[in-house]
């Protein structure tokens, strides 16, 4: 038996290596894992040695040879295949443990081109290629994490083709990963990222109960391990759905810094937001603005769960908490709760990926775009349009509303008074109809507007809204302008004494 081992990871190679010894195997090795098998004491053989080549044009030709590939891909079960190995002097090769050049790690350190494309692994690629499509007689092993299961399976009689199958399986997602992941780059660099074919590549972090409904199958993948590491359950199972409002609350809250901001989030649209003085202030202030939809919503909590909250949060029914880190007391808190979900990054404050793109599915395919964002400069450089201008509290609310409003799905609108969001409006056909849905929902809660600011994420087509938003009370206003009317927009805010921004930026969310 003959294992080929040429690894760029070499985590546990060496007891692997050692283990597979112990087996019978011969290991046959290359470059620098040869050297550090030899240092360790395994018996390992040079690739050279079995090609017959020396390693050529400074590592770009070692393993594309009959020897190698000849020892995977002939069939066993063909006595032609095997008469013609043994007239070439072919051995066969029955274990190929190969994972790539470390290309993402080259790309994140540097940009030299040259380095980058030394780093594009040619052998490495094609011997998986190979192992995985002779499953039936080769075990391939691309995953650090497989080598107890490979020697299990092999010290206990369970090598069988379905263990070898799934193995075959982990190759070509190995390999397609890596192929996607150099091209991408490619078209990044030399095509501002939109080139003939985009590549989507995610790693499954969990199966979701469902999908969106009882009789379709759901999963999250990740990008850059990033739920893998910043994301633990504390309590129940999230669902898909789940996973979806987690994302619009997280969003949310995160974008406010280190402040103590609190989101509630119910099908996937927020209907309570606050900064308050801590956590506690902001989640009592957040409940405020729509404390019916907040039952069986999901709340994130940019801070510390902690027990003197988590008593707050129990006296109803939400269905999901996602916090920064939660304290062992909270958890007791709600014990006898059988349907809470409660989620943690165990990090300060709650963190994003920061996703550089995103794209959505349509039939068909799927668009694709550069991520939106709210600037941090967005507010601050804003344009005044008209006489009064906004005080300094008013500007920290019409903060708070434009990015509510840009992570809120269109036509919104979003009215904010003392760091705490009172009204909103979102989804609509109609401006106007969003405008005015918000403040009908804050005169049902029994909610004063007056003073507050409104943000809208797109341009007011009529003065409409403007005349409502007066009339609520609403004193400062903020949206990125350029509507054919936007005179007939500022000489209605001017008429009210409204104070009126212009971004120059559209936040269209649908």
């Amino acid at each position: 038996m003959r294992a080929l081992i040429s690894v760029s990871d070499k985590t546990g190679v060496v007891e692997f290596a050692r283990e597979l010894e112990a087996l019978g195997y011969e290991i046959v090795s290359t470059g620098g894992t040869f050297k550090l098998l030899k240092n360790e004491g395994v018996k390992a053989v040079e690739i050279s040695e079995v090609t017959k080549f020396p390693e050529m044009f400074d590592g770009r030709v070692k393993t594309l040879n009959p020897f190698i590939h000849g020892g995977i891909l002939h069939r066993r079960d063909l006595p032609l295949h095997v008469a013609t190995a043994k007239e070439h002097g072919i051995v066969g090769i029955d274990l190929v443990c190969v994972n790539l050049y470390p290309f993402k790690e080259t790309i994140a350190k540097t940009d030299d081109f040259d380095e980058i494309i030394e780093n594009i692994d040619i052998g490495g690629p094609a011997m998986v290629r190979s192992a995985a499509k002779n499953f039936n007689d080769v075990i391939i092993v691309t995953d650090v994490t497989d080598f107890d299961a490979v020697i299990a399976a092999l010290k206990n009689n369970k090598n069988s083709v379905e263990f070898r199958r799934d193995l075959m399986v982990k190759a070509y997602e190995h390999t397609a990963a890596y192929d996607s992941m150099i091209a991408n780059y490619m078209n990044k660099r030399f095509n501002d990222g939109f080139g003939a074919k985009q590549f989507i590549v995610g790693e499954k972090a969990f199966d979701t109960r469902y999908g969106e409904n009882p009789h379709q199958r759901g999963a999250l993948y990740e990008f850059d391990y990033f739920f893998t590491n910043n994301f633990k359950t504390l309590k129940g199972e999230a669902s898909f759905n789940n996973m979806n409002d987690i994302n619009g609350a997280v969003k949310i809250a995160a974008s406010f810094g280190e402040s103590p901001a609190v989101s509630i989030i119910k099908h996937a649209n927020p209907c309570g937001f606050a900064i308050g003085e801590d956590v506690f202030d902001s989640y009592e202030k957040a409940l405020k603005c729509d404390p019916i939809s907040a039952f069986g919503g999901v709340v994130a909590i940019n801070g510390t769960l902690d027990v003197k909250l988590a008593t707050k949060i129990n006296e109803i029914f939400v269905e999901v908490i996602i916090a920064a880190n939660v304290d062992e007391d909270a958890l007791a808190v709600f014990a006898k709760k059988k349907r809470i979900k409660i989620f943690t990054q165990e990090s300060k404050f709650l963190v994003l990926n920061k996703d550089e793109h995103d794209f959505k599915h349509v039939d068909g395919g799927f668009v694709y775009q550069n991520s939106d964002k709210v600037e941090d400069d967005e507010v601050s450089n804003s344009t005044c349009k008209t006489k009064r201008e906004a005080s300094v509290s008013e500007m920290s609310d019409l903060e708070i509303a434009v990015k509510v409003s840009a992570l809120t799905k269109s036509n919104c609108i979003v009215y904010v008074k003392d760091s705490a969001m009172v009204a909103i409006g979102m989804g609509m056909t109609s401006r106007v109809d969003a405008a005015k849905s918000a403040l009908r929902k804050a005169e049902d809660m029994g909610i004063d507007l007056e003073g507050c600011s409104m943000a809208s994420e797109a341009f007011f087509p009529f003065r409409d809204s403007i005349d409502a938003a007066a009339e609520a009370g609403v004193k400062s206003i903020i949206e990125p302008g350029g509507s054919i009317r936007d005179d007939e927009v500022i000489d209605a805010a001017n008429e009210h004494g409204i104070a009126l921004y212009f971004t120059g930026t559209r936040h269209f969310l649908h």
